[in-house]
């Protein structure tokens, strides 16, 4: 039944021509028997243009003005007629067999909105690094997710926009993406909390897409290292997001709460509150506020032990009075598990398999 799904891999690239051919091998490599590979250009100037005047009939090329991850995600999703849509982004590959995984999970049920997984981390030249996303001791969720979702959705294991293929009709419920608030990056965003309101989740244990790290990435860190811009820049996607989980679950009639709290957003704010709180994106927030909150988002965590839940608390009343340097320091420890070894095993015995729970 699986081979009776169409599955289009729509890549979005952006002057990542150097990785570009590597995508489209990728895609045109899948093993399930209807795959479409649909290009779509936005606006790159690095030679990427060339790549796909040489691309044969196989491949759907689609040419458009520069306007940002969201802007390239809708007009790969204005060519697709695919019953199965998986956005790779042109600096990833996906592994032969994931739209074959991912077509057999919808077909076994007709529910579903989203199936995603693990991502391996490559370098520039396509080696594995030897790091899975999520770690391998994090289970990721599947099933009804809709409450947890409106409740706290960044605390739940989501992946980025490689490691996610969407039922087309769920993603035509809900897009086009609002390319004002997610101007340049972030759609993924949208993508992977919009669609867990509209269906079931599953989660897929294999990993399925390989993950690009390579110094130039236009979101992620090549390294562990606190830069505080891109923490801001989380927490506008997380603040657009929220508005738009809000807004659909009004629509759906789904029950919500007033607001949403996520102790991982809350982290972030607090950080970039502390460290530029002159250009901190929330001008309402401040440290009692996000610890008063942190409070709320704990009551909310029914996947975190008593004592892990005192360790959130105790970093939010912590950051709230330290000066500037120690709570540089104390988000380090928060948001990179790799810079606090020696506290993990601790933390996995208060959690039980969270030893990384804090971030």
């Amino acid at each position: 039944m699986s081979a009776s799904l169409s599955v289009d891999v729509v890549i979005n690239n952006h002057d990542y021509g150097r990785f570009l051919e590597a995508a489209i091998e990728s895609a045109l490599a899948q093993t399930h028997d209807r795959v479409r590979t649909i290009v779509v250009d936005d606006g790159s100037t690095d030679g990427s243009r060339e790549i796909l005047a040489r691309q044969d009939g196989d491949v759907t090329v689609v040419l458009k003005g520069n306007g940002g991850q969201a802007s390239a995600l809708n007009a790969g999703m204005a060519e697709s007629e695919g019953e199965v849509v998986i956005f790779l982004d042109a600096d990833d590959v996906l592994r032969p067999e994931t739209a074959a995984r991912a077509a057999a999970a919808f077909a076994a049920d007709e529910e579903v909105s989203k199936v995603q997984f693990r991502m391996e981390t490559i370098d520039a030249e396509g080696r594995p690094t030897g790091e899975t996303l999520p770690a391998p001791h994090l289970a990721m969720p599947s099933g009804d997710l809709r409450a947890a979702e409106l409740a706290r959705p960044y605390d739940l294991v989501w992946m980025a926009t490689s490691a996610n293929a969407f039922r087309a009709e769920a993603l035509r419920r809900i897009l086009p993406i609002p390319e004002g608030r997610y101007p340049r990056t972030g759609a993924d965003w949208y993508l992977v909390h919009l669609t867990a309101l509209l269906g079931r989740v599953v989660s897929l244990d294999e990993v399925g897409a390989g993950y690009r790290v390579h110094g130039g990435n236009d979101y992620a860190l090549a390294a562990s290292t606190l830069d505080v811009e891109h923490v801001r820049q989380a927490v506008r996607f997380a603040d657009a997001t929220s508005d738009e989980l809000l807004r659909l679950a009004t629509e759906l009639g789904q029950p919500h709460p007033d607001r949403i709290l996520s102790v991982a957003d809350l982290a972030n704010r607090m950080t970039s509150l502390k460290l530029d709180r002159s250009r901190h994106p929330i001008g309402s927030d401040s440290a009692l506020g996000l610890l008063r909150d942190s409070l709320g988002a704990c009551r909310r965590r029914d996947d975190a032990s008593a004592a892990m839940k005192a360790a959130f608390v105790a970093w939010f009343a912590a950051m709230a009075v330290a000066p500037r340097r120690l709570a540089r320091r104390l988000a380090e420890l928060f948001l990179f598990p790799s810079r606090r070894r020696s506290l993990n095993r601790l933390l996995g015995r208060m959690q039980g398999n969270g030893a990384e729970a804090l971030a």
